[in-house]
């Protein structure tokens, strides 16, 4: 059995850390934490940008699955839709 199927969206300044990196990439996963394994895997150094010593999503990193705030046990079911952005700040 495989996991399913997702597509994970990439914020721009996280593409600029890893050339060549595309904006949407599929990957298979059941969790978020597994789904930053493959991305990991794949371009190595991307899950520290993501990812806390504790581990958990760093505090400027926002993760949506299907439009709801994610956490690295939130389940991923196939089809599904993945966003990671950096968070906003100013003043």
């Amino acid at each position: 059995m495989t996991a399913p199927v997702v597509t994970v969206h990439l914020a721009g300044a996280l593409r600029e850390l890893f050339p060549g990196v595309p904006r949407e990439v599929a990957v298979e996963a059941e969790t978020v934490a597994e789904m930053l394994d493959r991305l990991e895997a794949r371009w190595p150094g991307m899950r520290d940008r993501l990812c806390d010593g504790r581990p958990s999503v760093r505090r400027h990193i926002n993760i949506f699955v299907d439009g709801g705030r994610a956490v690295l046990g939130t389940p991923l079911e196939a089809g599904c839709e993945v966003y990671v952005f950096t968070a906003l700040s100013g003043g």
